[in-house]
């Protein structure tokens, strides 16, 4: 039993990480119609600067501010000079986007060096609490607790903010937003911005919670995240929320007893979902709670 309890917390806290890149892939597609898939190279830029910060500040606080600030300037720099130009044409995303993720991934490895770094939790996220037989891992709950947190308030500034008003609108019909006098594409940047900011931050998250950062890891997580938001449905913060949890219990269950199919599990209740519901379990036109 104390098995379960701890690969389903391994699980929670996995789908949490990826639901942080998800989400910003969700919103991305569903407010701007936008095939990012340099996502991955954010994620893996907000793991190296927000530890370098840690590093160098020794305080984690600090160096996941840090993530979160070279995640927004990522994600200007990237909405400004890369996918503005390609609005409406998703082969075009496609192709450009996938071209950045590689660029980041050398750059981190300009910066860095192409080893592999160790990132250590603070010392008051460190060692676990026990309870008889079940070790409850502290930095995990940390995790779980930011993503519910990230979920919470991101739900409730889509449905109860002016600025989620503007923004569920602008899905639905963006002429109009434009003809109220409202800045579309200012709204697209910042969408795109926070949506690298959340990435950024599950990189910095990443980094204790495995105990390495690669450059490579942006690829790796950015493919979970697609599964999340095809099962999720595009568009969907709860869908997202839902298939995080489901592609990490997957995988840290399969982890354990099957490693090599990790992936391919995933894959498959992809399959599945798409063979029975193809826009996804929470799938509809525009961004939703």
């Amino acid at each position: 039993m104390d098995i379960w309890i701890n690969l389903i917390m391994n699980g929670l806290a996995t789908g949490m990480l990826i639901f942080l890149i998800a989400i910003g892939l969700t919103l991305i597609f569903g407010l701007m119609d936008v095939l990012n898939f340099s996502h991955g190279g954010i994620f893996a830029w907000g793991a190296f600067s927000g530890i370098w910060v840690y590093t160098q500040t020794g305080s984690f606080l600090v160096g996941i501010t840090g993530a979160i600030v070279a995640g927004f300037l990522l994600g200007w720099l990237l909405e400004r000079f890369i996918i503005r130009p390609v609005y409406g044409n998703h082969m075009q995303q496609i192709l450009i986007t996938l071209g950045a993720m590689l660029v980041l991934g050398e750059l981190i490895k300009v910066v860095w060096g192409p080893n592999q770094l160790a990132a250590q939790p603070p010392f008051w996220l460190a060692g676990s609490w026990i309870f008889g037989d079940i070790v409850l891992i502290k930095y995990r709950l940390f995790i779980i607790l930011i993503g519910l947190l990230v979920f919470i308030v991101s739900s409730l500034i889509l449905k109860k903010t002016k600025i989620g008003l503007i923004v569920r609108a602008g899905v639905m019909d963006r002429e109009m937003i434009q003809a109220l006098g409202i800045n579309i594409k200012k709204i697209f940047m910042w969408v795109f911005m926070v949506g690298a900011g959340l990435a950024a931050l599950g990189g910095v998250l990443m980094g204790p919670y495995s105990g390495v950062i690669y450059a490579e890891m942006g690829m790796e997580y950015a493919i979970f995240a697609f599964i999340v938001v095809i099962i999720g449905g595009m568009g969907s913060i709860t869908g997202s929320m839902v298939a995080a949890m489901i592609v990490g219990l997957a995988s840290g269950i399969m982890g354990y007893y099957v490693p090599e199919l990790s992936l391919a599990v995933n894959m498959l209740i992809m399959l599945i979902v798409l063979l029975f519901k193809p826009e996804g379990l929470f799938g509809a036109k525009g961004v939703k709670g």
